[in-house]
């Protein structure tokens, strides 16, 4: 086999084990909030510390992209799916803390009904589960048309967020609501904005991989 077959499977693999650990971290998210619905404490306990296992796996993703750096030479084209596969990784991991910080958070609130708090938590579950879906698949298989919509759906996220923020504050104000719980679900909120922002990354990084430009993505 010729060097260069050798590193396009190389590649691959790369992309795969992108892809691979994208999809756990999906599935965690996934579990988190069917764990709510069905009300089962031990997911939540077991999703709580997901974050070693995605770490380890970001760990072996980075000393694969390294040694593609250091040992393999690549060409330009090359260099930028390994860096841009460096950095996915680094967002992906961010979004399995998220959701360990957000099982913590639903036990901590007895794995109450967001629902009851605000009805815009459920679209924006919803809204943020699409995106990570998105934003991984258009990476891993190289879809710049998809990356861009993905960057775009940010706005409906940010929306969401400040809709739920609006319902706490009238709670709050209301007394209706135990305002430490309040608290409790403007966090959650604030990190279900916060993986929106990380899937925008991911989305980004797709339109790098692609064009070698990383600037103004989210005008795009």
């Amino acid at each position: 086999m010729s060097p260069r077959n050798t590193f396009d499977n190389e590649l691959k693999a790369l992309r795969e084990n992108v892809s691979d650990m994208a999809g756990r971290v999906l599935e965690s998210y996934e579990e988190l909030f069917e764990a709510l619905e069905k009300q089962s404490e031990d997911v939540l306990y077991r999703l709580k510390n997901i974050d070693k296992n995605v770490n380890k796996r970001q760990r072996e993703i980075e000393s694969q992209c390294l040694f593609l750096i250091t040992k393999q030479q690549p060409v330009i084209g090359d260099l930028r799916v390994v860096t841009a596969s460096l950095k996915v990784v680094t967002d992906i991991e961010r979004i399995g803390d998220h959701v360990a910080d957000m099982a913590e958070l639903l036990l901590r609130l007895n794995m109450k009904d967001l629902s009851l708090f605000s009805v815009h938590i459920d679209t924006m579950i919803l809204a943020v589960k699409e995106m990570i879906y998105k934003s991984a698949e258009a990476f891993t298989t190289r879809d710049l048309e998809s990356a861009k919509q993905v960057i775009k759906s940010d706005d409906v996220v940010d929306e969401c967020f400040n809709k739920v923020k609006k319902d706490l504050i009238e709670s709050l104000k209301r007394e209706v609501k135990d305002a430490d719980e309040c608290v409790d679900i403007l966090m959650i909120a604030k990190y279900l904005e916060k993986i929106g922002d990380h899937a925008v990354n991911i989305g980004e990084w797709e339109v790098f991989q692609e064009t070698g430009n990383i600037s103004d993505m989210r005008l795009l």
